[in-house]
């Protein structure tokens, strides 16, 4: 079926959720809601199809025409958001991340669950062929048992990047990995699994005059230990002066994974050479290069089938941001946090 969708918020990240939408076979935006006015000839013409304009959230959220929102608005806005959505039974794509604190993002979840629709969490690099491959060659046991993982996330959000001129603050920002690191915690967590026992975090931020802007430690380091025995590594840098660089390096019994890189006993290779992945990277903080149509053909793929979506669901997210939170308490309080302190 079709699935009419209404976008909240319309700034960088809108664009590339309002081409996405229309790229896909069941969805097509309606309507988009925006705290400024906007002339709804210019919306529809920059998207092809006719879209009506709102500055009042509730209007929008009551109108039957719509089905699915999608939010792209500033982080401290997503529970409001989000909630008022679920309420209003729609369905919700919601942009990274979900909430800015542990209790906004379980009020979110709840409310999706009490009300019975569906969400997604844009933590689109689960669809990235990179992450696509790097799963199922685990699940081949190609590597083995993965007992060590380290995704870190090289990213330098300076004034020469859109997000920085709101990203700088505690309360849009929010933290090192809130802002961006998360995707590379969730990759880490989609290739090693949810189960943790402990983190411990470490932050720090580079003395550029650029990054003083920061209200909060722009480099945080955090090593996950698992209930399995395992030990994974997160960095996220977001105060790097590099190319973006999403690093990637999964340890097992049988072999290794690094970022487009195969070694594997299985083939019997010797150790001096690795196998090439023909593969395509997670190579760019850029929104416009992430695979966002893919993530919401399989959105409205559940949908269809009234189910939750594989890989992006709430839940799923919700175990990320989990440990993302602990993550942050234990840099923040200088000492190991136990999973079982977020209930």
């Amino acid at each position: 079926m079709g699935y009419r969708v209404g976008i909240i918020g319309y700034g960088w990240a809108a664009m590339a959720h309002a081409d996405a939408i229309n790229s896909t076979n069941q969805g097509s935006v309606r309507a988009v809601y925006s705290s400024r006015k906007l002339d709804d000839a210019d919306v529809s013409t920059a998207h092809g199809s006719e879209i009506e304009t709102y500055t009042d959230l509730d209007a929008m959220l009551n109108s039957d025409d719509i089905d699915v929102v999608s939010i792209t608005s500033y982080p401290n806005q997503h529970r409001a958001q989000a909630v008022a959505a679920a309420k209003a039974g729609k369905h919700i794509i919601l942009e990274k991340p979900m909430a800015l604190s542990w209790e906004d993002c379980k009020a979110i979840h709840d409310a999706v669950v009490s009300t019975g629709v569906r969400a997604c969490v844009c933590f689109e690099l689960r669809f990235i062929s990179q992450f696509l491959t790097t799963t199922q060659l685990i699940e081949e046991g190609l590597i083995g048992e993965v007992h060590y993982g380290e995704v870190d996330y090289y990213h330098g959000i300076g004034p020469w990047y859109g997000q920085y001129r709101w990203n700088t603050t505690k309360e849009n920002g929010g933290s090192s990995l809130l802002s961006a690191g998360c995707h590379a915690l969730d990759a880490l967590l989609l290739c090693m699994g949810n189960e943790v026992e402990e983190v411990s975090a470490y932050e720090t931020t580079s003395k550029n005059e650029i990054f003083q802007k920061y209200e909060y430690a722009t480099t945080t380091a955090s090593l996950l230990k698992f209930k399995n025995g395992a030990v994974g590594k997160v960095s996220s840098v977001i105060d790097c002066l590099q190319p973006y660089y999403f690093h990637t390096h999964l340890v097992g019994s049988e072999g290794s994974l690094l970022d487009d890189k195969l070694y594997s006993t299985k083939f019997g290779l010797r150790d001096k050479k690795w196998a090439e992945l023909p593969m395509a990277m997670a190579d760019s903080g850029d929104v416009a290069d992430h695979p966002y149509a893919d993530q919401f053909q399989s959105f409205f793929d559940a949908l269809d089938k009234g189910e939750d979506m594989p890989r992006t669901s709430i839940g799923e997210a919700l175990e990320t941001f989990r440990v993302l939170f602990a993550c942050d308490k234990s840099a923040a309080e200088g000492r190991p946090v136990k999973l079982s302190e977020f209930a």
